[in-house]
Protein backbone atom coordinates (compact mmCIF):
# COMPACT_ATOMS: atom_id res chain seq x y z
CA UNK A 1 0.00 0.00 0.00
CA UNK A 2 2.96 2.31 0.65
CA UNK A 3 4.72 1.55 -2.55
CA UNK A 4 0.98 2.68 -4.36
CA UNK A 5 0.87 6.05 -2.56
CA UNK A 6 5.06 7.04 -3.18
CA UNK A 7 3.94 5.83 -7.20
CA UNK A 8 1.03 8.40 -6.45
CA UNK A 9 3.06 10.70 -5.01
CA UNK A 10 5.73 10.83 -7.50
CA UNK A 11 2.90 11.31 -10.44
CA UNK A 12 1.84 14.19 -8.79
CA UNK A 13 4.75 15.77 -8.22
CA UNK A 14 5.63 15.44 -12.24
CA UNK A 15 2.19 17.12 -13.01
CA UNK A 16 3.45 20.73 -13.76
CA UNK A 17 0.74 23.64 -15.25
CA UNK A 18 1.59 22.46 -18.71
CA UNK A 19 1.14 19.22 -18.14
CA UNK A 20 -2.38 19.81 -16.78
CA UNK A 21 -3.37 22.24 -19.59
CA UNK A 22 -2.49 19.05 -21.93
CA UNK A 23 -4.77 16.75 -20.43
CA UNK A 24 -7.49 19.12 -20.78
CA UNK A 25 -7.26 19.88 -24.19
CA UNK A 26 -6.37 15.78 -24.89
CA UNK A 27 -9.80 14.99 -23.15
CA UNK A 28 -11.79 18.13 -24.39
CA UNK A 29 -10.86 16.46 -27.93
CA UNK A 30 -11.54 12.90 -27.45
CA UNK A 31 -15.32 14.60 -25.54
CA UNK A 32 -16.05 16.17 -28.87
CA UNK A 33 -15.78 12.72 -30.56
CA UNK A 34 -17.59 10.55 -28.61
CA UNK A 35 -20.09 13.63 -28.63
CA UNK A 36 -20.32 13.34 -32.52
CA UNK A 37 -20.30 9.26 -32.72
CA UNK A 38 -22.89 8.76 -30.14
CA UNK A 39 -25.88 6.92 -31.77
CA UNK A 40 -24.12 6.55 -34.85
CA UNK A 41 -22.91 3.78 -37.00
CA UNK A 42 -19.12 4.89 -35.97
CA UNK A 43 -19.95 4.17 -32.48
CA UNK A 44 -20.52 0.77 -33.09
CA UNK A 45 -16.88 0.56 -35.20
CA UNK A 46 -15.32 2.02 -32.33
CA UNK A 47 -16.89 -0.88 -30.08
CA UNK A 48 -15.56 -3.04 -32.83
CA UNK A 49 -11.87 -1.56 -32.69
CA UNK A 50 -12.31 -2.02 -28.57
CA UNK A 51 -12.94 -5.74 -28.92
CA UNK A 52 -10.19 -6.12 -31.21
CA UNK A 53 -7.93 -4.37 -28.89
CA UNK A 54 -8.65 -6.39 -25.56
CA UNK A 55 -8.39 -9.89 -28.31
CA UNK A 56 -4.69 -8.74 -28.58
CA UNK A 57 -4.01 -7.58 -24.98
CA UNK A 58 -5.57 -11.28 -24.05
CA UNK A 59 -3.69 -13.11 -26.61
CA UNK A 60 -0.18 -11.37 -25.43
CA UNK A 61 -1.59 -12.48 -21.82
CA UNK A 62 -2.67 -16.22 -22.55
CA UNK A 63 0.45 -16.36 -25.13
CA UNK A 64 -1.62 -17.03 -28.22
CA UNK A 65 0.66 -16.43 -30.83
CA UNK A 66 -1.75 -17.03 -34.02
CA UNK A 67 -4.40 -14.24 -32.68
CA UNK A 68 -1.56 -11.92 -31.79
CA UNK A 69 -0.12 -12.30 -35.05
CA UNK A 70 -2.38 -11.89 -36.77
CA UNK A 71 -3.97 -8.77 -35.22
CA UNK A 72 -0.37 -7.41 -34.98
CA UNK A 73 -0.22 -7.81 -38.90
CA UNK A 74 -3.59 -5.88 -39.24
CA UNK A 75 -2.38 -3.19 -36.87
CA UNK A 76 -0.71 -0.96 -39.76
CA UNK A 77 -3.18 -0.10 -41.69
CA UNK A 78 -5.52 0.41 -38.83
CA UNK A 79 -4.77 4.24 -39.59
CA UNK A 80 -5.90 4.32 -43.12
CA UNK A 81 -9.08 2.31 -41.63
CA UNK A 82 -9.59 5.08 -39.45
CA UNK A 83 -9.87 7.81 -41.33
CA UNK A 84 -11.68 6.26 -44.91
CA UNK A 85 -14.70 4.85 -41.69
CA UNK A 86 -14.81 8.38 -39.71
CA UNK A 87 -14.12 10.67 -42.42
CA UNK A 88 -17.86 12.49 -41.78
CA UNK A 89 -17.12 12.77 -37.85
CA UNK A 90 -13.77 13.59 -38.49
CA UNK A 91 -15.21 16.91 -41.27
CA UNK A 92 -17.90 17.15 -38.37
CA UNK A 93 -15.11 17.79 -35.59
CA UNK A 94 -12.97 19.93 -37.42
CA UNK A 95 -16.18 22.05 -38.86
CA UNK A 96 -17.30 22.39 -35.44
CA UNK A 97 -13.07 23.96 -34.30
CA UNK A 98 -13.60 26.21 -37.29
CA UNK A 99 -16.89 27.48 -35.44
CA UNK A 100 -14.96 29.62 -33.35
CA UNK A 101 -15.73 33.22 -33.80
CA UNK A 102 -12.29 34.14 -34.51
CA UNK A 103 -12.16 32.03 -37.86
CA UNK A 104 -16.04 32.45 -39.09
CA UNK A 105 -16.84 33.90 -42.25
CA UNK A 106 -20.61 32.62 -42.95
CA UNK A 107 -22.87 35.49 -44.27
CA UNK A 108 -25.52 36.07 -41.45
CA UNK A 109 -29.41 37.67 -42.12
CA UNK A 110 -29.04 41.06 -42.03
CA UNK A 111 -31.86 42.60 -41.44
CA UNK A 112 -35.38 41.44 -39.60
CA UNK A 113 -37.07 42.30 -42.46
CA UNK A 114 -35.47 39.09 -44.20
CA UNK A 115 -36.60 36.76 -40.93
CA UNK A 116 -39.97 38.20 -41.57
CA UNK A 117 -40.36 37.16 -45.37
CA UNK A 118 -38.86 33.45 -44.77
CA UNK A 119 -41.91 33.48 -41.63
CA UNK A 120 -44.37 34.52 -44.12
CA UNK A 121 -43.36 31.82 -46.97
CA UNK A 122 -43.39 29.04 -44.11
CA UNK A 123 -46.44 29.76 -42.75
CA UNK A 124 -48.08 30.17 -46.03
CA UNK A 125 -46.40 26.81 -46.97
CA UNK A 126 -47.47 24.98 -43.86
CA UNK A 127 -51.20 26.19 -44.23
CA UNK A 128 -51.18 24.92 -47.91
CA UNK A 129 -48.98 21.47 -47.08
CA UNK A 130 -46.56 22.54 -49.60
CA UNK A 131 -43.05 20.85 -49.20
CA UNK A 132 -40.16 22.80 -48.68
CA UNK A 133 -36.36 22.74 -47.34
CA UNK A 134 -35.18 26.44 -46.65
CA UNK A 135 -31.02 26.24 -45.38
CA UNK A 136 -29.91 29.71 -43.43
CA UNK A 137 -26.17 29.92 -43.40
CA UNK A 138 -24.49 31.16 -40.16
CA UNK A 139 -20.75 30.82 -39.53
CA UNK A 140 -20.21 28.20 -41.31
CA UNK A 141 -19.79 28.58 -45.39
CA UNK A 142 -22.73 26.74 -48.06
CA UNK A 143 -20.99 27.29 -51.26
CA UNK A 144 -20.06 23.83 -51.45
CA UNK A 145 -24.09 23.15 -51.64
CA UNK A 146 -24.71 26.23 -53.24
CA UNK A 147 -23.04 25.05 -56.32
CA UNK A 148 -24.94 21.53 -56.66
CA UNK A 149 -28.11 23.54 -57.59
CA UNK A 150 -29.22 26.43 -59.55
CA UNK A 151 -27.62 29.58 -58.81
CA UNK A 152 -29.75 32.61 -58.45
CA UNK A 153 -28.63 35.53 -56.02
CA UNK A 154 -31.82 37.09 -55.69
CA UNK A 155 -32.89 39.26 -52.91
CA UNK A 156 -34.93 36.80 -50.85
CA UNK A 157 -38.98 37.39 -50.49
CA UNK A 158 -42.04 35.50 -49.35
CA UNK A 159 -42.84 35.43 -52.79
CA UNK A 160 -39.54 34.40 -54.69
CA UNK A 161 -39.88 31.61 -51.66
CA UNK A 162 -43.47 30.40 -52.56
CA UNK A 163 -42.80 30.46 -56.38
CA UNK A 164 -39.65 28.46 -55.87
CA UNK A 165 -41.92 25.60 -53.93
CA UNK A 166 -44.63 25.88 -55.80
CA UNK A 167 -45.77 22.43 -56.61
CA UNK A 168 -44.57 21.25 -59.96
CA UNK A 169 -42.19 23.94 -60.38
CA UNK A 170 -38.99 23.47 -61.97
CA UNK A 171 -37.14 24.25 -58.40
CA UNK A 172 -39.53 22.47 -56.33
CA UNK A 173 -37.50 19.75 -55.53
CA UNK A 174 -34.58 20.44 -53.47
CA UNK A 175 -33.39 23.09 -50.80
CA UNK A 176 -32.97 26.33 -51.02
CA UNK A 177 -29.96 28.15 -49.45
CA UNK A 178 -29.95 31.70 -47.82
CA UNK A 179 -26.98 33.92 -47.19
CA UNK A 180 -27.57 37.03 -45.55
CA UNK A 181 -30.27 38.44 -47.46
CA UNK A 182 -30.46 36.96 -50.89
CA UNK A 183 -31.20 33.28 -51.96
CA UNK A 184 -27.76 31.73 -53.33
CA UNK A 185 -29.44 29.09 -54.49
CA UNK A 186 -32.41 26.60 -55.24
CA UNK A 187 -32.81 23.13 -55.95
CA UNK A 188 -29.60 22.12 -53.82
CA UNK A 189 -28.38 18.47 -53.05
CA UNK A 190 -28.01 18.14 -49.41
CA UNK A 191 -26.26 14.92 -47.67
CA UNK A 192 -28.54 12.92 -46.17
CA UNK A 193 -28.07 12.20 -42.52
CA UNK A 194 -26.89 8.37 -42.30
CA UNK A 195 -28.27 8.09 -38.08
CA UNK A 196 -29.50 4.81 -37.99
CA UNK A 197 -31.88 5.32 -35.60
CA UNK A 198 -33.61 7.99 -38.07
CA UNK A 199 -33.56 6.19 -41.20
CA UNK A 200 -36.65 4.61 -40.87
CA UNK A 201 -39.04 7.10 -39.26
CA UNK A 202 -38.04 10.59 -42.07
CA UNK A 203 -38.11 11.03 -45.44
CA UNK A 204 -35.80 12.44 -47.20
CA UNK A 205 -36.61 16.32 -47.39
CA UNK A 206 -36.09 15.78 -43.46
CA UNK A 207 -33.14 13.91 -43.26
CA UNK A 208 -31.87 16.10 -46.01
CA UNK A 209 -32.22 18.63 -43.21
CA UNK A 210 -30.77 16.93 -40.22
CA UNK A 211 -27.45 15.86 -42.59
CA UNK A 212 -26.97 19.60 -43.44
CA UNK A 213 -27.10 20.47 -40.06
CA UNK A 214 -24.90 17.44 -38.58
CA UNK A 215 -21.91 18.88 -40.74
CA UNK A 216 -22.79 22.66 -40.42
CA UNK A 217 -24.10 25.33 -37.92
CA UNK A 218 -26.76 26.52 -40.39
CA UNK A 219 -30.37 26.43 -39.56
CA UNK A 220 -32.65 24.45 -41.93
CA UNK A 221 -36.14 24.69 -41.27
CA UNK A 222 -38.86 21.88 -43.41
CA UNK A 223 -42.18 22.05 -44.09
CA UNK A 224 -43.94 18.51 -44.69
CA UNK A 225 -45.83 17.58 -47.73
CA UNK A 226 -47.65 15.04 -45.71
CA UNK A 227 -49.08 16.95 -42.97
CA UNK A 228 -48.20 20.45 -43.33
CA UNK A 229 -46.06 20.48 -40.27
CA UNK A 230 -42.80 22.94 -39.61
CA UNK A 231 -39.53 20.95 -38.46
CA UNK A 232 -36.57 22.97 -37.18
CA UNK A 233 -32.83 21.51 -37.40
CA UNK A 234 -30.12 22.82 -35.63
CA UNK A 235 -26.39 20.84 -34.62
CA UNK A 236 -27.83 17.35 -35.94
CA UNK A 237 -30.57 17.33 -33.98
CA UNK A 238 -34.61 18.27 -34.88
CA UNK A 239 -37.57 19.88 -33.22
CA UNK A 240 -41.16 18.74 -34.75
CA UNK A 241 -44.38 20.42 -35.66
CA UNK A 242 -42.42 23.96 -34.23
CA UNK A 243 -45.13 27.25 -34.56
CA UNK A 244 -44.23 30.17 -35.74
CA UNK A 245 -43.53 31.69 -33.07
CA UNK A 246 -40.97 29.74 -31.92
CA UNK A 247 -39.24 29.48 -35.63
CA UNK A 248 -39.61 33.67 -35.35
CA UNK A 249 -37.43 33.27 -31.89
CA UNK A 250 -34.44 31.04 -33.30
CA UNK A 251 -34.66 33.27 -36.29
CA UNK A 252 -34.40 36.44 -33.72
CA UNK A 253 -31.36 34.31 -32.04
CA UNK A 254 -29.74 34.07 -35.28
CA UNK A 255 -29.83 38.11 -36.15
CA UNK A 256 -28.12 38.80 -32.88
CA UNK A 257 -25.78 35.94 -31.42
CA UNK A 258 -24.55 32.57 -32.21
CA UNK A 259 -27.37 29.67 -31.06
CA UNK A 260 -26.21 27.47 -28.05
CA UNK A 261 -25.99 24.03 -29.27
CA UNK A 262 -28.85 21.61 -27.35
CA UNK A 263 -27.67 19.99 -24.63
CA UNK A 264 -28.28 16.56 -23.20
CA UNK A 265 -30.94 17.97 -20.52
CA UNK A 266 -34.88 16.49 -21.11
CA UNK A 267 -35.78 20.24 -20.39
CA UNK A 268 -33.43 21.85 -22.83
CA UNK A 269 -34.22 19.26 -25.71
CA UNK A 270 -38.41 19.58 -25.29
CA UNK A 271 -40.16 19.85 -28.45
CA UNK A 272 -42.00 22.89 -29.18
CA UNK A 273 -45.37 22.07 -30.82
CA UNK A 274 -47.35 24.35 -32.46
Amino acid sequence: MQTFFDQLSAVIAKLTPMAALDILVVSAFIYIFIINIRGRRAAQIVSGMFILTCAYLASVWFHLELLRTLLATLAPYTAFGIIVMFQSEIRRVLARIGRARIFTFGGRLQRRETAEEILMAVAYLAQHKIGALIVVERDTGLKTFVETGVNLDARLSRDLLLSIFYQGGALHDGAVIVQGDRIAAAACFLPLSMNPARLGQLGTRHRAAIGISEETDSLAIVVSEETGKISLCAYGEIQHGVSIEYLEEQLTKHLSQPLTPPLNDNSQMEIRRS
